[in-house]
């Protein structure tokens, strides 16, 4: 079960329209240990460096989320953003770390969140998978 640390500049990216979570291309990439996450200056795709080689089954850029939804809970003010499992099939694939980020934009694509499975995860000619928390990928509270 992966939970997501949100980059620092997401909320304000999506308050500005620069992300919208229901409508635009949400992907999911992969990176490798020598990815250094920073939640304050990374703001873009184009920041960061140490993605998974293209091939054995991934490709670069990864891919995009499907059944995205948004949940507001009122018994709790919070809205959650979520969306299905990702499964890269019959893939040769050593990875650190998961960014989240908006495709739409033909440049300056807005990072959202990114996942750190604590050690580097690999599959070989086997599924790799990236299980969202049972809760969704983030949950954000108003008091």
């Amino acid at each position: 079960m992966a939970i997501a640390k949100m980059y620092g500049s997401f909320i304000a990216k999506a308050l500005n329209k620069e992300i919208d979570w229901d409508s635009d291309e949400i992907k999911v990439a992969l990176f490798t240990e020598d990815f250094v996450p920073n939640q304050d200056t990374q703001e873009y795709f184009d920041d960061l460096s140490g993605e998974v080689p293209n091939g054995d089954g991934y490709t670069t850029g990864g891919v995009t989320l499907t059944n995205k939804t948004i949940t507001y809970n009122p018994a709790d003010n919070s809205v959650t953003i979520d969306a299905d499992d990702v499964v890269w099939t019959d893939a040769s694939i050593s990875a650190r770390y998961a960014v989240i980020y908006d495709n739409t934009p033909t440049t300056n694509k807005p990072l959202i969140a990114y996942i750190d499975f604590g050690s580097t995860m690999s599959s070989t000619n086997a599924n790799f998978s990236l299980v969202f928390a049972d809760d969704g990928i983030a949950k954000f509270t108003t008091p």
